[in-house]
């Protein structure tokens, strides 16, 4: 049994698109993954709701925007840049949320990061290209329409039910908000230490050993002309000992690039994938979600660890996802 279930967005937000994880198998033909800039977020917001964790979310960037529920909805959301609020009444974070027909959403800074994101039931509803729902802004395509969200928008669940999901449903149904008493601990997959972890890049001895400990020893501030491509960082210039130049090579997310002013440029979701700057490091992927998080003004700091210890982060990470899924589709059954 499928449930439809719309939203109509009151307020739509700085910039409110459809996200999910990305176009991986394009990346080869020189499309950008785009997806959501936090994909730790986004999974964990799909499998509170016994969603597969590939699905659509709504990617909200900031505070500033609300929403109508059209009809009952189920959703969950997380994230570290808003809180979502109805009446007087603050929606918690990674658990499951009944909301009934009629009800007022609001997006109420929280200041503890930049982006949000909502999952519904079934996952939300565009055409896939490219192998993903996922909105690429600056070729205006994917997700709705190949654009940000504007006022008086609707926007429809999809039909990836689960029976779990469906179960879920039933039981909160009501008059009500409603929530469950259990939720994820996002903390739980997040280091205690602040610093993001990088592996050195391929060009790393081309910078003068000064640079480098400047690097792992000095906080970079996040510049105001950073977005969804990369964020460009504040900070002492970072100085070549070696000056040939660089022939276009791969870059990816989380690829930390070396301008020929030696300022720092860290690449996010959609980021071209070939690039003529060298490479001072590679941020581990599994802090590429905190990078997300980063603001304007923020400071950031790295550490280097080495590529085994990154891949085993990563692996690590895999496993307690999926004990996380069969605890909730425990839950759920």
């Amino acid at each position: 049994m499928q449930i439809e279930m719309e939203i109509c967005f009151y307020k739509a937000g700085i910039q409110s698109t459809i996200q999910d994880l990305g176009r991986y198998p394009y990346l080869s033909q020189g499309v950008p993954l785009s997806g959501a800039m936090d994909s730790l977020s986004a999974r964990l917001a799909n499998i509170a709701i016994g969603n597969s964790e590939e699905l659509a979310t709504i990617e909200f960037t900031y505070a500033a925007a609300s929403f109508v529920a059209e009809t009952d909805l189920l959703i969950a959301y997380g994230g570290e840049g808003v809180l979502l609020i109805t009446g007087n009444l603050t929606l918690p974070p990674y658990r499951p949320l009944f909301l009934p027909k009629g009800t007022m959403v609001e997006l109420q800074n929280n200041n503890k990061g930049a982006r949000t994101y909502v999952a519904i039931a079934g996952g939300w509803n565009a055409p896939t290209i490219l192998a993903s729902k996922s909105t690429y802004l600056t070729a205006a395509f994917g997700g709705y329409h190949g654009r940000t969200f504007i006022a008086k928008d609707k926007l429809k669940n999809d039909k990836n039910w689960s029976d779990g999901t469906l179960k879920l449903f039933n039981q909160l149904q009501g008059k009500e908000p409603k929530f469950t008493k259990w939720g994820i601990l996002a903390k739980s997959f997040l280091p205690d230490d602040n610093s993001i972890r990088v592996v050195p890049g391929r060009e790393f001895s081309w910078f003068t050993s000064n640079s480098i400990l400047h690097f792992v020893s000095s906080s970079y501030k996040i510049a105001l002309n950073s977005n969804r491509m990369g964020l460009n960082l504040e900070g002492a210039a970072i100085e070549r000992s070696k000056k040939e130049e660089l022939l276009s090579t791969a870059v990816a997310p989380g690829t930390i690039q070396v301008t020929g002013n030696g300022n720092l440029v860290l690449l996010m979701t959609d980021c071209q994938t070939t690039g003529g700057y060298p490479r001072i490091a590679q941020v581990a992927a599994v802090d590429i979600p905190r990078c997300a998080q980063l603001k304007p003004g923020d400071n950031i700091t790295f550490k280097y660890i080495s590529q085994e210890n990154a891949e085993q982060l990563y692996i690590e990470q895999a496993l307690d996802i999926n004990i996380l899924k069969i605890a909730i589709n425990d839950k759920l059954q």
